[in-house]
């Protein structure tokens, strides 16, 4: 029997050319700092050049594999850093910091983020075969992880990656490598986080459920009793388990969402604060002024000056860059 030091030996021998694989697929693809589309609609690939503050993001049920460089996810005041050997998983929408941690020209931060299809999930859940982990009670972030990667994985995502070099199999053979990395995730250490969200009338089938319906409904007055029975929980049983998952309270969840979308409003169709307010369900344009400080550090004219500066300055060195 092989030794712990040989199997790990064995194991970087299979990983590091898996790695290496997928860093120059993806070094030949992206530019700059940038998120880049790609053919198949579930998987981008993402490039940073430099270390970066928290930026803040609805983070999708995903899976975010690093090749190259560490960044780390910031949720309800936990810190949840990733690198090439740790991936990060998310099995809800969870509002969220995004950091670049490590990165330079020269080594630029590379990875992929591939979103996940819960419907798949289930589907492979209830074929049978697969372990149903319990849920864990102590896991204060149940709603993201980090979990081990694995050559196994690796080889499917690299397999992934080779089809865009061979786009008319695309659509035959995508579908099959993406429901293959679900199953791999359903038998890896972040199993039980998946099997919690995606076994239908578990309690986070239901918070899923109620998050789905505030996306949708996001500018309508909430009412916690409505929520509730639309989810089939009661309300204290639904407060108890969303705050688990999301480290928020389904208002403030509500508040995320509005305080984002008055925010792009304002930055991308050039709404004022309080058209932006009102378009996004809040009816007192002074409330909605302390509350978007509060969550994004300054109020709402500020703020979005400032952005606009930094995307000109942003458009100016890149302008040089090229010249």
């Amino acid at each position: 029997m092989p030794t712990q030091e040989q199997a790990e030996r064995h194991e970087a021998a299979t990983i590091d050319p898996l790695r290496g694989a997928m860093l120059e697929s993806l070094g030949r693809r992206t530019v700059g700092n940038t998120d880049c589309p790609t053919p198949i609609s579930s998987l981008i690939f993402f490039r940073r050049e430099m270390p970066m503050p928290p930026c803040i993001c609805l983070v999708e049920p995903s899976i975010v594999l690093v090749v190259q460089g560490e960044k780390q996810m910031l949720v309800g005041g936990e810190a949840y850093p990733y690198n090439v050997n740790r991936f990060l998983i998310t099995s809800l929408d969870l509002p969220a910091n995004s950091q670049i941690v490590t990165a330079s020209p020269e080594k630029p931060c590379l990875g992929l983020v591939l979103k996940l299809d819960l419907r798949i999930m289930a589907e492979l859940i209830a074929q049978g075969g697969l372990p149903l982990p319990a849920e864990r009670s102590h896991d204060r972030g149940i709603g993201i992880g980090l979990g081990t990667v694995t050559p196994l994985l690796l080889e499917a995502f690299k397999r992934l990656l080779d089809l865009l070099d061979d786009p008319g199999a695309i659509p035959v053979l995508a579908p099959l490598i993406e429901r293959e990395i679900h199953y791999r995730l359903l038998k890896s250490d972040q199993a039980a986080r998946l099997s919690q969200i995606a076994s239908v009338g578990s309690q986070g089938h239901r918070v899923a459920k109620a998050i789905d319906w505030l996306k949708m409904h996001y500018t309508a007055t909430l009412r916690i009793e409505e929520l509730a029975a639309h989810v089939q929980m009661s309300p204290s049983s639904l407060h108890q388990h969303f705050r688990q998952l999301t480290a928020m309270s389904p208002l403030q969840y509500q508040k995320w969402l509005r305080l984002n979308e008055a925010r792009r409003l304002m930055l991308n169709e050039d709404l004022d604060a309080a058209s932006a307010a009102f378009e996004v369900g809040y009816e007192s344009p002074s409330q909605f002024s302390r509350e978007y400080a509060r969550l994004f550090g300054a109020p709402p004219k500020r703020d979005i000056e400032g952005m606009r500066r930094q995307a000109d300055s942003a458009g100016s060195s890149r302008g040089l860059a090229s010249a």
